[in-house]
């Protein structure tokens, strides 16, 4: 049950932020968020397609990619929670499954996923991101580094 409240309060938390910026005025887009010293821009970014735009062209494969992938981490997810053991691993899948089910919602309703921030370091500065985002990166980045672990424990 924990996971699931993972889960849920991820998507939650960014979802309730992508409200927050929807209701803004574009015109005030973008500005600094406050106590970051300009590292961290705030935007008000529709993207209609997957990552970077890519396959805007193509909604119905925007929906359904994601919908599977999600899907399938979700059926992983639902395996590993009756079987001891394996925390870090469900911890990693509910991060992972967290982030999208909050962009996947985005693009099921609102037909285009809500981006907000953008870090200000190097190339970063182009791309904006939402917390979704990152907390599929960081499930992922950890599911990565188990599987490394465990790679390097069987040597």
């Amino acid at each position: 049950m924990v996971f699931i409240g993972i889960i849920v309060l991820l998507a939650a938390v960014d979802l309730c932020i992508k409200k927050a910026i929807e209701e803004q005025e574009e015109s005030s887009f973008p500005k600094e968020l406050n106590g970051t010293g300009g590292k961290i821009m705030l935007h008000k970014n529709h993207n209609p397609g997957s990552s970077f735009g890519f396959l805007t062209e193509r909604p119905e494969y925007v929906k359904m990619v994601p919908l599977a992938v999600a899907s399938f981490i979700g059926g992983g997810l639902a395996w590993m929670l009756p079987k001891k053991g394996n925390l870090a691993d469900k911890i990693a899948l509910s991060v992972t499954l967290g982030g999208a089910v909050s962009n996947l919602y985005d693009r099921l309703v609102r037909d285009y996923v809500v981006d907000y921030f953008s870090i200000q370091c190097g190339r970063l500065k182009r791309v904006v991101f939402n917390l979704g985002d990152m907390f599929i990166f960081f499930g992922a980045g950890m599911m990565l580094v188990l599987e490394m672990i465990r790679a390097w424990k069987e040597r």
